[in-house]
């Protein structure tokens, strides 16, 4: 039996005045400037911790055929354009249709892409398939764990997956569980029923982690639940909170063989937990001069995650706070990584290995995330930025940050790149030159990601304090879309199951 796969990714930040464009899914589609499908995106994602190496991986053990039409995403900004939109969602329409006939369908997609006509764009795009293929042809979609799932996405879809991980190390396994549950729809031996709650509950990015508590008793509860016999799979969505649309924030699914009774039993038990849990969600912020402090007093790493200025949830990645701060203080043994700001790379490079430059460091892109530092500068090494996933989370993908450059200020060193890319691998330290063996406070343009691949090596891990598009702090923003009587914009609200 033959299959599909296609994807379109994206997490739209609200509060992002950069909008995202064609060019920034070619960019960041690493294909080549057609956005290819077939052997490109085989060959891409073959053996790595993705969905669609997981989607590989399920097909060599079902023995299904897998036509891959499109796998492209753009790193996370501003809202997708219009043109943007209907350019890609027409290439996967018409690609699916010269696909055909076929017997099912996977989409990998994230659960957090605005355009300017779709607070949920992933609902329009499978609404589009669902026409193209019918009623009754099985569309199975994968969503990242931070979608905001509307009530129409779960209309459109057979069966929706989500991610049980932030960091996302089980994309793999959930490309392979779509597979294996299509596979399962194609041979008549199951009837997918599914429920879907969405909770008055909005989280951020910290308390959403999986590698520690409250999360990790959620994720224990959800893989015990799903587990019973008749229940196929289920999934906790905690959504983005820099969306602000109507349906932002937390949703529960639970999809049972052909007993919804079942279903709506499991989905409310998950809700019910997520709610009761919704003040151990909320996160503990610090400051970078706390964390100064804390850093000189221990004996071991210190991990400073500035989630505020995280490119991964689309801030700009070019945040100078903590940066400024620690040359204020003539904080020693000290790194941030990575800043954005293609313009410094260059000067560097041109200079070249060991030059002192007069640099213009960060705060380009906007006036929310600190000043430009400016500064004499030392160029202590250089890098093209390509490196390979090394660590857990999309293990064995290659991307790049652009050309790199590591700067001394003072005791102060600064990886600076000339592509938006979060800090949450060693591997890219590693390909621009960094060594952490003296690093006493390591600041990371990462909310959680990072945690995958640096929590082993960490002594103390903080929650930053600093200003930006991507801080975890409600009370930071104001929105204007999100449906009234949501915790913890509305403390007062109730939640109870139907």
């Amino acid at each position: 039996m033959k299959i599909i796969s296609g994807g379109i990714q994206h997490e739209t930040n609200m509060f992002s005045d950069t909008p995202t464009t064609l060019e920034d899914f070619i960019r960041d589609t690493h294909l080549g400037d057609d956005l290819p499908g077939g052997e490109a995106i085989l060959k891409r994602f073959a053996d790595t911790n993705t969905i669609h190496g997981g989607y590989l991986a399920g097909v060599k053990e079902t023995g299904l055929e897998l036509v891959p039409v499109l796998n492209t995403r753009a790193y996370p900004s501003g809202m997708v354009l219009r043109d943007c939109f209907e350019h890609l969602s027409g290439i996967l329409i018409q690609r699916t249709r010269n696909a055909l006939p076929a017997d099912g369908i996977l989409l990998d997609l994230h659960g957090a892409m605005i355009t300017e006509d779709y607070e949920d764009a992933e609902a329009e795009i499978v609404r589009r398939v669902r026409t193209l293929v019918g009623p009754d042809f099985p569309i199975v979609v994968t969503l990242d764990l931070h979608a905001n799932i509307s009530p129409a996405l779960p209309d459109y879809a057979t069966v929706i997956i989500g991610y049980d991980t932030y960091p996302h190390t089980d994309m793999g396994d959930r490309g392979k569980e779509a597979v294996i549950l299509l596979d399962r729809i194609l041979k008549h031996d199951i009837q997918p029923v599914q429920a879907y709650r969405q909770l008055p509950l909005l989280t951020l990015p910290p308390g959403q982690c999986t590698m520690r508590e409250p999360m990790q008793s959620v994720i224990r509860e959800l893989h015990e639940l799903e587990s019973r016999p008749g229940m196929l799979t289920a999934t906790v969505a905690m959504g983005f909170p820099f969306a602000d649309i109507h349906d932002m924030g937390v949703s529960v699914l639970a999809t049972a063989d052909g007993n919804l009774s079942q279903a709506n039993q499991v989905a409310d038990q998950l809700a019910v937990h997520l709610w009761n849990l919704r003040e151990a969600l909320q996160p503990e912020l610090v400051s970078i001069h706390d964390a100064m402090a804390i850093a000189a007093k221990t004996d071991g790493l210190v991990i400073f995650a500035d989630g505020s200025d995280n490119p991964g949830g689309g801030a700009p990645c070019d945040g100078t706070v903590a940066l400024q701060a620690m040359i204020d203080a003539d904080f020693r043994n000290g790194l941030v990584a990575a800043i954005y700001d293609p313009e410094t790379v260059q000067q560097a490079s041109h200079s070249g290995l060991g030059a002192t430059i007069k640099a213009s460091i960060g705060g380009k892109t906007d006036s929310l995330h600190g000043s430009s530092v400016h500064a004499d500068v030392e160029v202590i090494a250089l890098g093209d930025g390509h490196y390979v996933h090394g660590g857990p989370m999309a293990h064995g993908l290659e991307d790049s940050m652009g050309a790199t450059a590591v700067l001394k200020i003072g005791n102060v060193e600064v990886l600076v790149c000339s592509l938006r890319r979060q800090l949450m691998d060693r591997n890219m330290l590693l390909s621009a030159g960094v060594n952490l063996e003296q690093t006493q406070l390591l600041v990371l343009k990462s909310a959680v990601h990072f945690r995958a691949d640096f929590s082993s090596m960490a002594t103390v891990i903080l929650d930053a304090d600093t200003p930006g598009i991507h801080r975890p702090d409600f009370s930071c923003f104001d929105y204007k879309n999100v449906r009234p009587g949501c915790y913890p914009l509305d403390v007062d609200v109730s939640y109870q199951t139907a």
